[in-house]
């Protein structure tokens, strides 16, 4: 069986793994010695028992994700070299007839299903033993268990189709192919963005309106004098998975709406909370989301041409093991390794994601008139989340989406 390909594939997995562990050991190494010896800008907003604890939830957290990216970078170099998947398809494709989409989508869902599935033990115990360790787990293994069930038949319900469409599209629509297969993968995005308030969200989690109060009326004259209007304002029961906070939007036009999470509403006042929906509300009016909504359309059809380039190259699938031409087989190994490839972009979207955070800092200073509410609101949210204040300055260039606090308040103060 020619698996010529394989050892570039490995090398580029392997070489992915040895620049998490790199950066994530420089990281450990800097929380350590910032924890002993740290900047007076740390401590003048954290206090030394939070500090401490927030040292040891970042190195937890790095050391059971140094395990975990080794056992996926492991499992699927294995995968790749045991010959198990091209048995599989060659299985699974005497099911239909010669040409049939559906049995390439049924092997495309269950190899990455089971993939996820291998990654639950992994999940439960960052869940149920650090999670816990640190006081953020509130879930049950009840609610656990039936989440991942809810999330594998959402999934089914939605990619099945979805794949088979992406699959006959290919035999039916011509060298074009991947310009429609785009187009509809885009369209079933926009979709679930509109759909997911209200028909997945509550089958998670319950939304109930903001009551009447201080908070609603605050939060509505801010939505009035920065032009900015929401269908409703929600809460969210996030304290029954997780001691964590957050506030989002979801949907857009008329369908948008504004989540607030209960934990948010316990740990922040009210000013505090206007701040940071008005932080939110900045990434609307300075055209962020449809700015990351464009890059998406560029993204995925970027990566459906690279598809369609390689599924054409015989010696693609070949080079793993299966039917020289098989387009399922191309999905899938296209699927599992571009994550080693993009990994190398992941900086240039965090450096654009930190530009826009700044942006809708500034904005959410002037809709409130003054920096200290956000600030304060900052500073709560860093201690009730445990961040890490002093990452190494490589480790946040190539994962932080966010400012770290240091730099969120100097650029405040600055600006």
């Amino acid at each position: 069986m020619n698996r010529a390909l394989l050892p570039a594939a490995a090398g580029l997995i392997a070489l992915r793994l040895a620049a998490v562990w790199g950066l994530a050991a420089l990281n450990r190494r800097e929380v350590r010695r910032r924890r002993a010896h740290p900047p007076a800008a740390v401590l003048a907003l954290q206090d030394e028992a939070t500090r401490q604890r927030s040292a040891d939830y970042t190195l937890a957290k790095s050391r059971l994700g140094d395990l975990t990216e080794a056992f996926d970078a492991a499992l699927l170099i294995a995968l790749l070299a045991s010959g198990l998947l091209p048995r599989l398809w060659a299985a699974v494709s005497a099911w239909g007839r010669p040409g049939a989409a559906w049995p390439g989508a049924v092997f495309l869902f269950f190899v990455l299903a089971g993939l996820a599935a291998c990654d639950l033990p992994w999940e439960a115990w960052e869940q149920f033993r650090l999670e816990e360790r640190f006081g953020f787990n509130r879930t049950t293994a009840a609610l656990w268990c039936a989440d991942r069930l809810k999330a594998l038949v959402l999934a089914a319900a939605l990619g099945l189709p979805l794949l088979w469409a992406l699959l006959a599209l290919v035999r039916r629509a011509g060298s074009g192919w991947w310009l429609w297969a785009a187009a509809l993968v885009f369209a079933v995005q926009l979709g679930v963005l509109i759909l997911y308030p209200r028909l997945i969200l509550p089958w998670f989690n319950r939304l109930t309106p903001l009551p009447p109060g201080d908070l609603r009326s605050r939060l509505l004259a801010l939505g009035e004098r920065t032009g900015f209007r929401a269908g409703a304002i929600d809460v969210i029961d996030g304290s029954r998975r997780s001691a964590h906070s957050n506030a989002y939007f979801t949907g857009f036009g008329r369908f948008r709406r504004v989540v607030l999470f209960d934990t948010l509403i316990e740990q922040l006042a009210p000013a505090e909370l206007e701040a940071v929906l008005a932080h939110e509300i900045g990434h609307y009016r300075l055209g962020h989301i449809p700015q990351r909504i464009a890059l998406a359309a560029a993204t995925l059809l970027g990566g459906f041409a690279l598809l369609a380039w390689l599924a054409r190259s015989p010696g693609f699938a070949a080079g793993f093991g299966f039917p020289p031409g098989a387009e399922a087989p191309a999905f899938l190994l296209f699927a599992l390794l571009a994550g080693p490839v993009t990994f190398w972009l992941g900086p240039l979207g965090a450096a654009w994601s930190r530009h826009h955070e700044y942006q809708a800092d500034r904005f959410a200073r002037q809709a409130m008139g003054a920096a200290e509410p956000l600030v304060r609101a900052l500073r709560k949210l860093s201690a009730k989340n445990l961040s890490n204040l002093t990452p190494h300055p490589l480790y946040s260039a190539a994962y932080y989406s966010h400012p770290t606090l240091v730099e969120r308040e100097r650029a405040l103060a600055r600006n």
